[in-house]
């Protein structure tokens, strides 16, 4: 069996390295950029953060982007890109943004996936994306470099994940100055839902030494730094921190899969818009205890990682650790802690279990698991 890593060309770190942008665009011999943002940080200024940096560059800006975003949003995007005439593309924001750029690229070059819902799933993509350039700010999804990007299908309410090498960002600058712009709730979600990226590609049925290393490293930093980072979000330290801990698990991750507290989380956000932060930070522990006879071993690596002295205990008590070390995060942090909390109707769970069991994150759970299993993992959340 062969194991494959993908990772983008380039990446820059560090506080202020959005700077490097324009002299990168000018190597590459980039002319005219659509510059894809969402409205919020066009208003407090963050898109024109980067665009400062882009010096003279012509560019032009796309900012119709939900925060769970939809085929109409990427349709009415890539007819911007065609109209600004450029050939590349600038994604400034989180996971939302750089997933419509990536499905912008993937479409402009290939465009017999014009539709966008044939481009769920793995899609024999021909060539390579229009370069797309990342600059997250936030600190959870590794869009900018992970091989996948999520599409709400709005039609059918169902988030489709798409997985495609060619979709890779040939550029990602990861800037803590504008993460920092983050506000405490939306720091804390988009950590956990970068610790549950280490977790599940940690636990994944495609998990290996390479994946394994650095998900475990991410783990450490998320546990280092994600409370302060949500305390206090002008602690650059702490921002950049958590800026490198959910890159390198999306390094990982984007390579092995994850499972079914992502395939769980996906129909919340197509259907109840849910933000998917939220989603997979409530219900990590609950699908952590359900895996757990699967996965004593690592659980007891993940609790070390985490911070707790697991030396003196029994595999299943260092197991029971990591749950319950995420279980105490989240309630540090204020995530919300059932379903209810966050207006899902009770009357939805079984719609729900159906769209998880079909999502295609579902086969690398590390525990096999079935609609009436899911079913009851969501009655335990709610």
């Amino acid at each position: 069996m062969a194991n494959r890593f993908v990772l983008n060309e380039t990446a820059y770190f560090g506080a202020g390295s959005r700077r490097e942008i324009a002299g990168e665009i000018a190597r590459r011999g980039f002319k005219k950029a659509l510059l894809v943002t969402d409205n919020d940080l066009v208003k407090f200024g963050v898109a024109k953060m980067v665009t400062d940096a882009m010096g003279k560059t012509p560019h032009e800006v796309f900012s119709d982007v939900k925060a769970n975003p939809t085929v109409a949003n990427v349709k009415n995007a890539v007819k911007a890109f065609k109209a600004a005439r450029a050939d590349f593309l600038v994604a400034v924001g989180g996971g939302s943004v750089i997933d419509t750029a990536k499905a912008v690229g993937i479409i402009v070059n290939n465009p017999e996936y014009s539709d966008v819902v044939s481009l769920c799933g793995v899609a024999p993509t021909r060539n390579k994306s229009v370069p797309v350039i990342a600059l997250p700010t936030t600190s959870g999804t590794a869009a900018e470099v992970t091989i996948n990007y999520v599409i709400t299908d709005e039609s059918r309410n169902v988030k489709m994940v798409c997985v495609d090498p060619n979709d890779i960002p040939v550029l990602s600058i990861i800037d803590a100055e504008l993460a920092a712009t983050m506000p405490p709730g939306l720091t804390a979600a988009t950590g956990m839902d970068a610790l549950t990226h280490a977790i599940e590609g940690y636990i994944t049925k495609g998990a290996w030494e390479l994946s394994d290393m650095f998900e475990l490293k991410a783990i450490e930093l998320i546990c280092g730094s994600l409370r302060q980072a949500t305390a206090n979000g002008k602690d650059l330290k702490a921002r950049e921190q958590m800026a490198l801990a959910q890159y390198v698990a999306g390094m990982a991750f984007s390579n092995v899969g994850l499972g079914c507290v992502h395939s769980m989380a996906h129909p919340l956000g197509a259907r109840f818009d849910v933000p998917h932060g939220v989603a997979n930070a409530l219900l990590l522990p609950i699908v952590m205890e359900y895996n757990m006879p699967a996965c004593e071993q690592k659980y007891c690596a993940i609790a070390k990682a985490m911070g707790v002295d697991v030396s003196k205990m029994s595999k299943g008590e260092g197991a029971r650790a990591a749950v319950d070390a995420v279980k105490k995060l989240s309630k540090e942090l204020n995530i919300p802690q059932t379903l209810r909390q966050i207006n899902v109707p009770e009357s939805a769970l079984e719609t729900l279990s159906r769209d998880a069991l079909n999502d295609v994150c579902t086969g690398g759970n590390p525990r096999e698991i079935t609609e009436k299993d899911i079913l009851e993992l969501y009655k335990k959340a709610y």
